[in-house]
């Protein structure tokens, strides 16, 4: 497909025809106009919108030209040489096990890592490279890491993040692989990110406003308005007065299990070697043999994943004040 409007006049023909010819792309393979990435310089593919704000952002912002490749759009993926290569380690550890270790995203900066697990592995190549020349401790995607798991754990805003790693650039070596600003670290980061969806709900908690309530102004149980109210008393359409952040568990599922490692450890219980009179796992558990019992075809394989019997007294971050964690 032509994509020479990309890098044309905004106010050209040629750009307003190529537009069109994205959205008609984008509807024709995801077969959606709601639900759609907007790949402008602004959203960067972390959002999603439906057509008409696409067409909008596309003409006031312009399109993300680095975007050559539109996979988040139905294009097939062009796999490359660092796409194709295993993910593992000559020493057999995950080439990407820090990441589960250390980062730990905000809510609202990624989106999905993409349908195709070969673009979360190209991104991952980015592991290869030092973040300075002779550097053997940390590379560009362990230190990018980091430094973003430190912006979440104290909050950070991403005009400080942004100067603290313009300063980390000043500070190291030339030649340097730290990237300069928020929004060059998001593009880095977005394929470590998962998806999330944002619904509107009911201050009573009573619905969510999807599905049948998609379109409702009112809660149909309470009767509450769906829109924020102002100081003055008015309503301000358009403004959710509650938000659900949602996030599916299957794309979570899919990225552990694409490192050998975490996938060794989540099928742990079916190859492990019992103990008698030991409780070594939650397999050991009445709990988990009941679940067997009930739905064999479940427990036969051991790619299931029991989340509630596994999760049970689960102390995330150690943030609660019981430091028990099955």
């Amino acid at each position: 497909m032509d994509k020479s409007w990309m890098h044309s006049d905004r106010r050209s023909k040629a750009y307003e025809f190529g537009v069109e010819a994205f959205l008609n792309f984008s509807v024709e393979n995801l077969l959606t106009t709601t639900h759609i990435r907007c790949p402008c310089v602004k959203c960067v593919n972390l959002k999603m919108f439906g057509v008409g704000i696409i067409r909008d952002h596309l003409y006031f912002n312009g399109v993300d030209q680095s975007y050559k490749n539109w996979t988040f759009h139905g294009e097939p993926w062009e796999a490359t040489t660092n796409a194709s290569r295993n993910v593992e380690e000559d020493d057999g550890h995950s080439r990407y096990s820090f990441v589960s270790e250390e980062i730990d995203m905000d809510d609202n900066d990624f989106g999905d890592f993409g349908s195709d697990p070969y673009e979360f592995a190209n991104v991952i190549g980015d592991g290869d490279q030092p973040v300075y020349p002779g550097c053997r401790k940390y590379t560009k995607l362990s230190a990018l890491v980091k430094l973003y798991n430190l912006k979440a754990k104290h909050g950070m805003s991403d005009v400080c993040f942004t100067e603290l790693l313009i300063l980390q650039g000043d500070l190291l070596p030339e030649g340097n692989t730290i990237p300069t600003s928020m929004y060059e670290a998001k593009k880095t980061l977005c394929a470590l990110g998962l998806s999330y969806e944002k619904m509107h709900a009911c201050p009573n908690d009573c619905i969510l406003y999807r599905k049948e309530y998609e379109d409702s102004t009112n809660c149909p149980s309470c009767g509450i308005s769906r829109w924020k109210e102002g100081k003055d008393s008015i309503l301000k359409e358009g403004v959710p007065a509650k938000v659900v952040w949602y996030f599916p568990p299957i794309p979570r599922f899919k990225r552990m299990f694409q490192s050998h490692e975490t996938a060794k450890s989540l099928t742990w219980h079916a190859a492990r070697k019992s103990i008698d009179g030991q409780m070594s796992h939650p397999a050991d558990s009445p709990s988990w043999k009941l679940l067997d019992d009930k739905w064999p075809e479940f427990g036969n394989e051991p790619r299931n994943l029991r989340l509630a019997l596994s999760s049970d007294g689960f102390n995330p971050h150690s943030s609660l004040s019981s430091r028990y964690s099955c």
